[in-house]
């Protein structure tokens, strides 16, 4: 803001730039959207459409990740879900590889008791088979790098201050959990420019003791520096409250998530009733709310400079959901779209209303404020 010249006291309005200052958008947004663009590659085994959320979530991942350590570690994600697929396609060639009649090549067949009858190691390898093998492997591929979108987008450690205060013991442990992964990717980073300093990387290297045993402790002990810095600070420190309050409020709790479990399976599994569907997930989510209401009433704690929930916010959780419902109800009415067919054997074709549906989930890429970058 700036006095002008002609005027005296008078302010100039900021400008839309200058409103868009670069900030850390809450964490909760980020993986929201990401568990929706989990949910739609969850629902099919379309290549094509595991390929578009693929590349919807590398551009976001791309456009607006910070420079956090953790942040630099989608390639590791990337070659994670290359080892699932390889490892799917690996299995399926060395057990039961002929899902249909075209047949590639055979491999040689081990002969194995009549207690392992339906079992069969080696055999003919089928183009069905490797193709059922490859949509199944893609898919779990694309789950996996959704979660890693997540966690190298939001900061772990900032989505404990958002846990409700009747989760607050559970949100500790979580979030020292789910920092395990970004330390793995900082310590192997850390490990690698020392062992280059030191001018090994040339040489032959013993792959376990000096690479993977390193990483794997200095992760270890980053986590649990963190528990110990989260415990000396007081987290966990509850009041006292009546026998009978937390008595009611366990029973909550406890029977709002087994409704949730419930509504989950019974909205996953289509032939189920109706009534263990989106019914017994509303129920199971009062229930929860009530019981997290009244168990916040145990934890005493302040937050300094709490997250802000805005428009930002909203536009990227909201994204993430309607990828995520619209592809649900493609599903429901019109699986085949989503799911090719294998036998008889035909190529998958890119249907156009899930496809525009998961390109809603490249808008965080601009609603999303920029990320403050040192």
């Amino acid at each position: 803001m700036q006095l002008a010249p002609d005027r005296p006291g008078f302010v100039a309005q900021p400008s839309a730039k200058s409103r868009r200052l670069p900030r850390d958008l809450h964490p909760g947004a980020w993986w929201i959207w990401a568990l929706g663009m989990a949910t739609a590659a969850s629902r099919t085994t379309n290549p094509l459409l595991l390929l578009v959320i693929l590349a919807v979530v590398a551009f976001v991942v791309s456009a607006r990740r910070t420079q956090a350590p953790w942040a630099k570690g989608f390639t590791a994600y990337l070659w994670f879900g290359l080892l699932i697929i390889c490892s799917r396609l690996a299995f399926r060639l060395l057990l039961d590889g002929q899902y249909g009649e075209h047949v590639l090549f055979r491999l040689p067949e081990l002969g194995l008791p009549s207690l392992a009858a339906g079992v069969r190691i080696g055999g003919a390898v089928s183009l069905e088979g490797l193709l059922a093998a490859f949509y199944d492997g893609l898919r779990l591929a694309t789950l996996l790098i959704c979660l890693g979108a997540a966690n190298v987008l939001a900061n772990p450690k900032r989505l404990l201050k958002s846990v409700p205060g009747a989760l607050h013991e559970v949100g500790v442990a979580l979030t020292v959990a789910l920092t395990l992964a970004p330390q793995l990717v900082e310590s192997a980073q850390r490990i690698r420019k020392a062992r280059k300093l030191r001018g090994e990387l040339g040489r032959r290297t013993r792959f376990f003791s000096e690479i993977l045993v390193p990483v794997m402790t200095d992760a270890l002990d980053r986590s649990l520096f963190l528990a110990a810095a989260m415990d000396s600070r007081g987290y966990g420190r509850t009041a006292h409250v009546p026998v009978k309050t937390r008595r009611v409020t366990g029973t909550l709790v406890i029977a709002g998530l087994i409704g949730v479990c419930i509504g989950i399976y019974g909205l996953l599994d289509g032939s189920s009733p109706w009534t263990l569907g989106v019914p017994m997930l509303a129920v199971g989510l009062v229930f929860a709310g009530i019981g997290f209401i009244l168990g916040g009433q145990r934890v005493q704690r302040s937050r300094y400079r709490p997250d802000l929930w805005i428009l930002n916010e909203w536009a990227v959780a909201l994204s993430g959901c309607a990828v995520a419902t619209v592809v649900f109800v493609v599903a429901v009415t019109n699986p085949s779209s989503l799911n090719p067919s294998l036998q008889p054997l035909s190529w998958p074709s890119l249907p156009l209303l899930p496809t525009l549906a998961i390109l809603i989930g490249i808008l965080p890429a601009w609603v999303s404020p920029p990320p403050v970058r040192t």
